[in-house]
């Protein structure tokens, strides 16, 4: 395509990505006339598609590096304010929760490949280390997913207390412990399965069982269930 410097609405028909979209189908289109279409004006320096190839250039022109950027991340650019960027973080987010569906759905949890997929789309944008938990029923169907905690770089901390008085309002009877490894690595520290045996022997006085505990990354996933650690 070639570079223009006035308003969408005077490019050739066959260069708008709106009707582009409309004529040939969204997978026709670039990233950046996607994101285009999202953010819909451009600037008086730039056309909405020349600030979306900004917006990849900043994202590293990695949708997964994308997907990570904030609001403010986003507003650095000159030409997105807050309404684009809000746009725009809108759109990454369903595209998750679109990728999550499908695993989130299953009626039921058997193993820990049923939700590890679930879980590194649901984790894996953070740059910081989260814990999260899915409390389940008897039947082994998800109640509720939430992040219980976010940390540093390194490491967070999660509250035994505020995890079972969570599960005790969604009516659990089971729950999963996950969290993310931000550095790539899979392998629980030593302070990962302390923690892990710490939740595991309190939920016993509430009738409750740890069925497993995930730690996910972008390269993959580690069960403690698996691995025999539970």
């Amino acid at each position: 395509m070639q570079e223009h410097k006035y308003p969408i609405k005077q490019w050739a028909k066959d260069d708008r990505p709106r009707e582009k979209l409309l004529a040939s189908g969204a997978e026709n289109l670039s990233n950046a006339e996607l994101l285009a279409i999202l953010i819909q004006n451009g600037s008086r320096e730039k056309s909405a598609v020349d600030l979306a190839r900004d917006i990849l250039k900043l994202g590293k022109d990695n949708l997964i590096e994308l997907g990570r950027l904030s609001i403010k991340d986003l507003m650095k650019i000159k030409g997105i304010g807050e309404a684009k960027a809000i746009t725009v973080a809108a759109a990454l987010e369903l595209g998750r929760r679109r990728q999550a569906a499908d695993i989130i759905d299953k009626p039921v949890i058997r193993q820990s490949s049923d939700i590890a997929g679930f879980l590194q789309t649901k984790l894996k944008d953070h740059t910081r280390e989260v814990f999260a938990v899915l409390f389940l029923n008897q039947a082994n169907r998800i109640n509720h997913f939430e992040v219980i905690s976010e940390g540093g770089i390194t490491g967070t901390v999660a509250d035994p207390r505020i995890i079972l008085k969570k599960a005790l309002e969604e009516n659990a009877v089971n729950i999963i412990l996950c969290h993310n490894h931000p550095s790539g690595s899979l392998k629980p520290s030593r302070a990962d399965e302390q923690l892990t045996q710490k939740i595991k022997q309190a939920a016993v006085f509430f009738d409750i069982k740890v069925l497993d505990h995930i730690i996910v990354s972008e390269t993959g996933y580690f069960s403690f269930a698996d691995e025999g650690l539970l």
